[in-house]
């Protein structure tokens, strides 16, 4: 049992130089999304350094397991067949434990299991593209998927998105939580994609990409890859024996 009191502090600001500007024509949809006026920046309120707790009796036997947790008894999902694993950790290197992390995608063929899609890949009856895990006490989460294929989408003649899963992470507080995407190393579309674009810094990008990891592949079943997630930090509180801070 963990002894340790929760940390209570307010979360560090965001970097607004290193997250994409919300107003990036190429990327056709952020026109009309990105707000019209200057942004505000307030305190984080309780409600946002406070949070969900999830418990591990919350997650079913097969919500971490994406070949499976959708397919009949007895079948399994199409395609390569991998494993996503590394640390949620926040912006001083602290693993974040007891997140929710919620993962969606689409099939091996490119196409999402939704009633609005309109991609003429087929749908695979086994997979059903979405599933969740809660980290470890060192920040640790890990699933099985397959690798979900590139589609066009109509932001130009010809874009494509790169092989990509979406995240969603739940941390210690609603101001820590976090919506991204994950890609593949060695993918050339991730360098022509309008969306990929949309960020500044080549690095912030190499930050999406995970790297494949031979050291977890599961011989002569998954390849494995390599996806680190960093949340807000959290400030320290001041104790009132030490007014110099902690």
């Amino acid at each position: 049992m963990d002894n340790k009191s929760p940390e209570t502090g307010a979360f560090f600001p965001r970097d607004r130089a290193w997250q994409p500007p919300a107003y990036t024509p190429p990327y056709k949809t952020s026109v009309l999304r990105s707000p019209q006026k200057a942004l505000l920046s307030l305190n984080n309120t309780l409600s946002e350094i406070t949070g969900p707790v999830f418990g591990h009796d919350l997650i079913g036997e097969l919500d971490n397991d994406l070949i499976h947790n959708f397919a009949k008894a007895g079948e399994s999902a199409i395609g390569e067949r991998i494993i996503v694993h590394g640390r949620v950790l926040d912006e001083r290197g602290k693993g974040v434990s007891g997140a929710l992390v919620e993962v969606w995608q689409a099939n091996a063929g490119g196409r999402y299991r939704h009633k609005n899609e309109s991609y003429l890949a087929p749908l695979d009856p086994n997979f059903g593209g979405c599933g969740r895990v809660i980290t470890d006490d060192d920040g640790a989460y890990r699933f099985r998927t397959i690798k979900p294929g590139p589609y066009p989408w109509p932001n130009g003649v010809n874009d494509w998105r790169p092989s990509h899963i979406h995240f969603s992470i739940f941390g210690h507080g609603f101001a820590q939580r976090l919506i991204t995407q994950m890609y593949f190393e060695g993918d050339p579309l991730i360098w022509k994609c309008p969306i990929v674009g949309t960020i500044p810094e080549k690095s912030a990008i190499e930050q999406l990409i995970a790297p494949l990891d031979l050291a977890n592949t599961i011989p002569m079943d998954a390849r494995a890859y390599k996806f680190d997630i960093v949340l807000r930090g959290r400030r320290s509180t001041l104790f009132e024996n030490r007014m110099e801070g902690n």
